[in-house]
């Protein structure tokens, strides 16, 4: 009856977080908060709010939602339970209650959100997994929110690590969004946590996900912001952060690079900058659990003759095809014939619009 209660007033429409809050500081208990009368609400919060508050049952939605936690590896978390996280709580507005899938310890052990672009580049994904290989290694629980990109990219280098990754999600539960990471939530769920504040059914709405990056923001230590460009989400989640009192790191790149644009701006207003995983570490005065691997240090490259004075001229930046022709002196159909091996090889990549850039 208690946990059925804490879903009704968070499942009754109308009825905001600050209202919630402020009627759960007055009352206690959501249970005492409809058992109360509608003067005694009114004098809390709007009459109207109140009235729909005390007119609304619910009750499918409520059985649904007990339903779903009564399966395997699902968990309703509210505010007075001992493993809500802990860190939530010194946040502006922690959520009422938790839907989570999966080992609901890892919500109370130290994280780093790790966040950025949809839309990045390969090396922005290498990097983000290797960042968040190495920080896992160290004992820091990964968050980030499941988008394609930067996030995914850091809840696979998380997985293997014993720290593990929490997965934050715009959704309802149920739903795993997008489509192309549904195998890898399946895989969050069995060795981490899904986490969700939305109710059962939810769908991926535009105006979720601000909500859903303020709790990523708020389960961190701090947040890295690996490729950002100037309006995106992941700006969002690194101000809240700051606002949460978290450090805010982020990975410097080309000045050619839209992508680079957003993380330039973090760091022009006081974020880290980082170019290896020690450098947080070192920041936080973290104390690893073990000595973290150079994994998110540059990938070393094997000497050669021609292709290594390629890698020289082409540099950090994205480079034309004709460009790099004019650097190096080859004709552009012997730089294909150099580049097309390099890139099975993963040592260069091809960008839209021709470009090239270097894989460190």
């Amino acid at each position: 009856m208690e946990l059925a209660a804490w879903l009704r007033l968070t499942l009754i429409p109308g009825v905001g977080g600050e209202a919630r809050r402020a009627l759960l500081k007055a009352f206690g208990l959501p249970q005492a908060i409809f058992a109360a009368s509608p003067q005694a609400l009114s004098a809390i919060i709007d009459p109207g709010v109140a009235e729909r508050l005390l007119g609304h049952e619910c009750s499918a939605e409520v059985d649904a939602a007990l339903d779903w936690a009564a399966l395997p590896g699902n968990r309703l978390l509210t505010l007075a339970d001992a493993d809500y996280p802990q860190s939530l709580l010194s946040s502006d507005d922690p959520p009422i209650l938790l839907y989570a899938k999966g080992d609901t310890a890892l919500l109370n052990r130290p994280m780093l959100a790790v966040v950025g672009s949809r839309n990045a580049t390969v090396q922005g994904e290498r990097d983000a997994e290797a960042f968040a290989r190495a920080l896992g290694e160290a004992g820091l629980t990964i968050v980030s929110g499941l988008a394609l990109g930067i996030d995914a990219a850091a809840h696979r280098g998380a997985l293997p690590t014993p720290a593990g990754t929490v997965a934050v999600i715009g959704t309802g539960a149920d739903r795993l969004y997008p489509a192309k990471n549904e195998a890898l939530a399946r895989r969050i769920a069995e060795q981490g946590v899904v986490l969700s504040e939305f109710a059962l059914g939810t769908p991926a709405l535009a105006s979720n996900f601000p909500r859903r990056n303020r709790i990523i923001a708020g389960l961190g230590l701090g947040c890295l912001v690996v490729e950002a460009a100037l309006k995106s989400g992941s700006l969002i989640t690194a101000r809240l952060a700051a606002e949460s009192g978290r450090e805010v790191f982020a990975i410097p790149g080309s000045i050619h690079s839209p992508l680079s644009r957003g993380c330039h701006q973090l760091i022009r207003q006081g974020a880290k900058l980082v170019e290896a995983a020690q450098d947080i570490l070192e920041e936080l005065r973290w104390e690893a659990a073990r000595a973290a691997p150079a994994a998110a240090d540059r990938i070393p490259v094997t000497q050669g003759s021609s292709e290594e004075q390629v890698l020289a001229v082409l540099g950090d930046a994205p480079c034309a095809l004709d460009t790099l022709s004019a650097r190096s002196g080859l004709t552009p159909a012997d730089l294909l014939a150099m580049l097309l091996p390099m890139e099975l090889a993963g040592r260069v990549a091809q960008l839209p619009g021709g470009l090239y850039q270097r894989l460190h």
